[in-house]
C-alpha cells in the first residue's frame, strides 16, 4: 500500500498514511468491509493525537453486482479532467485483474457518487439494503443510545413510548452490540447492556413473545433429552413433533433433529397417517407432514445456501497472497460447516495429487486450528480433571503453578456452577468440583508456605 506525506488537520505537523484508493472487492473480499467501515487511509497524529480519514479519490469495484463507483471529496477542488486522470490508473488495473469474457460494458460507465455517504448508501443497496432499512437501523441506534442514557427509573416510560420501534431487528443489534462489547474486553459495557435487555424483555410486547419461544425451545430440548436417556426412536421423536402445541416447538423439534427425518420416518408417518382413529385425526396428522416437510425443504435450501457461501469463500481465501493474513482477518465466519468444506476440499486435492492446492487448504486449516484450540487455562483444567490421583492432580499444579491465579480459581468456580446448573452429567460434575477443591487446597497451602 502507497504511503504519502501529509499534514495534519489540526496542528499541521507532518504525518505519514497508508494511502488505499482502489476497493475491488472482486480481488480483495475484505475490501469492502474496510471502506464501510471507514478504515481506510487514516490519520493518526502522533503530536496532537487527531484521527480521520485522509482526503483522497476512491475507486469501488464489485464484478459479481456490475458495479464501478468513484468519489472525489468535495475539498479536493479537483476538476473534471483532473479527475478522470486520478482514476484512470485504478480503471485500468480493474479491467486488467477481470478475464476477457468478464469486461462489461459498466466498466466504461463508472458512477461518480457526490458524497461519501451516497457511495455507502448504493453499495448496500446493491446488497439488498435500502435507505429506508438504513434510517429504520439509525433510528434504533438513536433509541439505543436513548435508553442508555436514561436513568433507570425512567426507563420504563421511554421503552412503552417507543414500544414501536422495539422489534426483531432492535435486539438484533442489541445482541451484536453485547458480542462486540465482550469481544473488547468491556465487561462493565457488557452487563449494562444485558440488564437492558433484560428490561426489554419484560416490558415490550415483541421481548414478551421472545421470551415464550425461548421457553418453548428449552422445552422441546428437554423433551429430546429425556426421551434420548432411553433411546430415541423415530416413533418417540414422531410423537414428540405431532404432540408440539406451538409453532416453536414444533419448529424447534424439526430443527434440531433434522438428520433423523428420514425415508424411514417418513414411512412411519404415512402409517400413521393410514391407520388414523378419524378423518379429523387423519386430516391433523396430514398438515403436519405437510408442514415438517415444507421446514425440512427450508433447513436443506438454507444448509445448501450457506455450503455454497461458504465455499466461495474458502476460493476467495485461497487466491489471496498472504493466506494467514486472510483468514486470520475472517476467523469470525469459522464454523463446522466451513471446517467440513476444507477436509471435503483437501481430500479432492490429495486425490488428484494437486500440491499447490494442499499446501494451500494446509495454511487455511493451520489457522483454524491454532484459533480453536482451548485457551491454556482450560486445557489445564481439562488435564486436571483426567488426573487418576490426588497425586498426580497436586503434581499438576506444581508443574503449572504460574497459571494458579485467582482468575483461574474463578474459573473453576464458575465451571463447577455452570455445570450444575445445565445438569450435565454428575461425574463431570463431580470431577469439576474435585479439581476447583484440589486448586484451592494447593493455593492456601502455597500462602501457608510463603
Amino acid at each position: 500500500m502507497p504511503k504519502t506525506a501529509t499534514s495534519c488537520p489540526r496542528c499541521r505537523q507532518p504525518v505519514v498514511v497508508d494511502v488505499e484508493q482502489l476497493f475491488d472487492i472482486s480481488s480483495d473480499p475484505q475490501a469492502k468491509q474496510r471502506l464501510l467501515s471507514g478504515n481506510y487511509n487514516l490519520i493518526q497524529c502522533q503530536n496532537c493525537g487527531y484521527q480521520g480519514n485522509l482526503a483522497a479519490p476512491l475507486v469501488y469495484h464489485d464484478a459479481d453486482k456490475e458495479l464501478l463507483l468513484t468519489y472525489f471529496p468535495p475539498e479536493l477542488g479537483l476538476p473534471v479532467n483532473e479527475q478522470e486522470r486520478l482514476i484512470g490508473p485504478q480503471i485500468t488495473q480493474v479491467v486488467n485483474r477481470l478475464a476477457p469474457e468478464k469486461r462489461k460494458a459498466y466498466l466504461f460507465r463508472p458512477q461518480t457518487m457526490l458524497t461519501m455517504q451516497t457511495m455507502i448508501e448504493k453499495i448496500l443497496e446493491a446488497d439488498g439494503i435500502t435507505k429506508e432499512m438504513l434510517d429504520e437501523q439509525q433510528n434504533r441506534m438513536n433509541l439505543l443510545q436513548r435508553l442508555l442514557t436514561t436513568a433507570p427509573d425512567a426507563r420504563v416510560d421511554v421503552i412503552k413510548q417507543e414500544e414501536a420501534l422495539i422489534d426483531a431487528g432492535f435486539f438484533n443489534l442489541l445482541n451484536r452490540l453485547i458480542e462486540a462489547t465482550l469481544q473488547g474486553g468491556d465487561q462493565q459495557g457488557a452487563r449494562q447492556l444485558a440488564l437492558l435487555q433484560q428490561e426489554l424483555l419484560q416490558h415490550t410486547t415483541f421481548g414478551r413473545q421472545l421470551q415464550d419461544q425461548a421457553k418453548e425451545v428449552e422445552d422441546a430440548l428437554k423433551s429430546l433429552q429425556e426421551a434420548s436417556r432411553t433411546g430415541l426412536t423415530r416413533e418417540k421423536l414422531l410423537d414428540l413433533i405431532l404432540g408440539a402445541t406451538s409453532d416453536a416447538r414444533f419448529n424447534a423439534l424439526v430443527s434440531y433433529t433434522r438428520s433423523g427425518l428420514d425415508y424411514e420416518f417418513f414411512q412411519i408417518l404415512a402409517q400413521r397417517i393410514e391407520n388414523a382413529a378419524s378423518p379429523e385425526e387423519k386430516q391433523a396428522f396430514t398438515e403436519k407432514r405437510d408442514k415438517i416437510l415444507a421446514l425440512t425443504q427450508q433447513i436443506d435450501a438454507a444448509a445448501s445456501e450457506q455450503e455454497a457461501a461458504y465455499r466461495d469463500f474458502l476460493e476467495q481465501v485461497l487466491q489471496q497472497p498472504d493466506i494467514e493474513a486472510a483468514m486470520e482477518e475472517n476467523l469470525g465466519a469459522v464454523n463446522d460447516t466451513f471446517v467440513n468444506i476444507i477436509n471435503q476440499e483437501m481430500d479432492k486435492a490429495r486425490k488428484s495429487a494437486d500440491l499447490d492446492r494442499i499446501g494451500r487448504l494446509q495454511k487455511v486449516m493451520n489457522v483454524v486450528e491454532k484459533a480453536s484450540a482451548p485457551p491454556p487455562e482450560l486445557a489445564l483444567v481439562q488435564d486436571l480433571m483426567g488426573a487418576e490421583t490426588d497425586e498426580a492432580r497436586t503434581e499438576l499444579l506444581k508443574a503449572n503453578a504460574e497459571k494458579i491465579t485467582p482468575e483461574f480459581i474463578e474459573l473453576l468456580s464458575n465451571l463447577s456452577a455452570q455445570a450444575a446448573q445445565q445438569e450435565q452429567n454428575p461425574e463431570v460434575v463431580d470431577q469439576i468440583k474435585t479439581v476447583y477443591r484440589a486448586a484451592l487446597r494447593y493455593v492456601m497451602q502455597s500462602n501457608i508456605n510463603k
